[in-house]
This record gives C-alpha cells, structure tokens and sequence, in this order.
C-alpha cells in the first residue's frame, strides 16, 4: 500500500509539472511574437535591431538554454536579458519614449497575458 501512495505522488507531480511546462511554451511563444511584431527597436551591444531580428537572436539563446529553463521568467532572464559575452543588459526603445531594459518590458507584457488569459 505504501508503494501504491508513493506512484501516485510522482505521477501527481510529474503531471502538474507537464503542465507548467505546457503553460511556460505558451507563455514564451506568445513572448517570442511579441518581440516579433513589435515596432520598438531592441539595442544589443549598442547595435539595433528590429524586432524579427532581436526574436532570432532570442531563439537560439532559449534553445541554448532550453534544459536550464523550467519558468517564463527564468526564458526572460535567460535569453532576453543580457549578453552573455558582455554581460551588457538589452534594452527597447518603443516610440519616442525613453529606453528600458528588455527584461523589464517583457515581465509587462507577461503580466498583461496573463490577466487577458485569466479572464
């Protein structure tokens, strides 16, 4: 019997972890379109980039650290923070409005899918 209740204890956790890995490819795809179809410029190593450019760029950082990844906010910090040859943090300049760091618009627009996907 106690064999019995242990199997169920890792089923339960494997499948609650499933599917907070369900949720975060959701969340980080909806991330990565987003970069994607932004008019805002994303400055990496004082270069700019559109937003196609700066979500390729993103991609192969996710899939360098894909393994490491178990969170959305763990995707942010890991591959649309900073340069990891540098360490100089990314930032995005939407409009006429003052530059800030990329890691900190994407925690917004995080923030504001979840509320849209919660209602």
């Amino acid at each position: 019997m106690k064999h019995f209740f242990v199997i169920i204890f890792i089923l339960l956790a494997s499948s609650v972890n499933a599917a907070g890995s369900a949720e975060q490819k959701l969340e980080t795809s909806h991330l990565l379109s987003f970069v994607k179809n932004s008019s805002c410029k994303i400055i990496r190593n004082g270069k700019v980039y559109d937003g196609n450019r700066a979500v390729t760029h993103i991609q192969k950082k996710y899939d360098y650290f894909k393994d490491d990844i178990e969170t959305t906010e763990q995707f942010i910090e890991l591959s649309a923070t900073r340069s990891t040859l540098s360490g100089k943090y990314y930032t995005v300049v939407c409009g006429d409005n003052q530059s800030l760091k990329t890691r900190d618009w994407l925690l917004q627009e995080l923030e504001n899918y979840r509320q849209r996907e919660s209602t």
